[in-house]
């Protein structure tokens, strides 16, 4: 099945008071590029996801994105109540002796700033928040396949529709080579006779057969014909087939690239042309191609 390598993909998952998302975009690569970027606190889920999206989605160039929601607000800080009511009524204690009135705002200030009031602890994470992880990643990776796979879908119709378009223009060269040959002939002739010299004309017919023969676009037009029948049956029974069916495609380059050369004849030049056409724009989609 012909894929893309272009998609995206998102997939949630629901840990406890948490909702984990895992966002995956997509672009062509010739290797697996992949950056992944997580929650420090959730580091530990990152091998797995990374190596879930290798497994998954093979080649291109991958961002990884995971985040999550808490359902209720988190903090890291903690109040040491033990400590905060002795330094608030230490504090209380020296104003009255020595006759300071106490503001309350003033001396909830003053303690929040003592040692040991405020502190930090690290939250645990616990194995079901990185399992949340691992399975709104795999949602994600099969939402971005699917993806690649309707628009692989596209693309191999467009690549198959151009193969024949390149294939027409060989048989629409056929008349004009049967014709250029007495065109060729005539023309040896026509520039012989403004030379006013004598012709041997048996090894004139030999020179121009072997000259002739020397243009002959039989076998390049049998090497096309195969390279194109290749890449349908490519694109049509592998997986992951886009770097064969770049390979082919540069096979076909050289037998048109070669008709060229041989054409000596405008009509014959332009299908030509008009195939290179067709093939750089089989070259430049097949880049997008799994």
């Amino acid at each position: 099945m012909i894929k893309s390598m272009t998609g995206f993909g998102k997939g949630e998952a629901i840990c406890g008071d948490k909702k984990f998302r895992v966002e995956l975009r997509s672009l062509n690569s010739k290797q697996l590029d992949l950056s992944v970027k997580i929650p420090g606190k959730y580091r530990a889920a990152e091998a797995e996801v990374r190596n879930l999206v290798t497994r998954m989605l093979q080649r291109g160039k991958v961002e990884c994105f995971v985040s999550y929601e808490a359902q209720v607000t988190e903090t890291a800080a903690h109040i040491n109540h033990d400590a905060f009511k002795s330094y608030a009524d230490e504090l209380r204690e020296v104003c009255a002796a020595s006759g300071i009135a106490v503001d309350s705002g003033a001396l909830l200030t003053a303690v929040m700033r003592m040692p040991d009031v405020v502190t930090s602890e690290e939250q645990e994470v616990n194995d079901d928040e990185l399992k949340a992880i691992v399975d709104a990643t795999k949602q994600a990776a099969e939402q971005l396949d699917a993806f690649r796979v309707q628009e692989g879908a596209i693309l191999i119709a467009d690549l198959l529709a151009r193969i024949d378009l390149i294939q027409k223009y060989r048989h629409d060269v056929e008349p004009f080579e049967s014709a250029r040959v007495e065109t060729i002939k005539n023309r040896i002739r026509e520039n012989l006779q403004k030379l006013a010299v004598d012709v041997d004309n048996n090894r004139l017919e030999q020179e121009m057969i072997f000259y002739i023969e020397k243009l002959d676009i039989t076998e390049e037009k049998v090497r096309l014909d195969n390279h194109c029948a290749y890449f349908r049956e490519v694109a049509a029974t592998e997986d992951a087939a886009g770097r064969k069916l770049g390979f082919i495609a540069q096979e076909l380059g050289r037998e048109i690239n070669t008709m060229g050369s041989k054409s000596n004849e405008a009509n014959m030049q332009r299908l030509v042309v008009m195939m290179k056409d067709e093939l750089e724009k089989i070259k430049e989609q097949v880049l997008n191609i799994l």
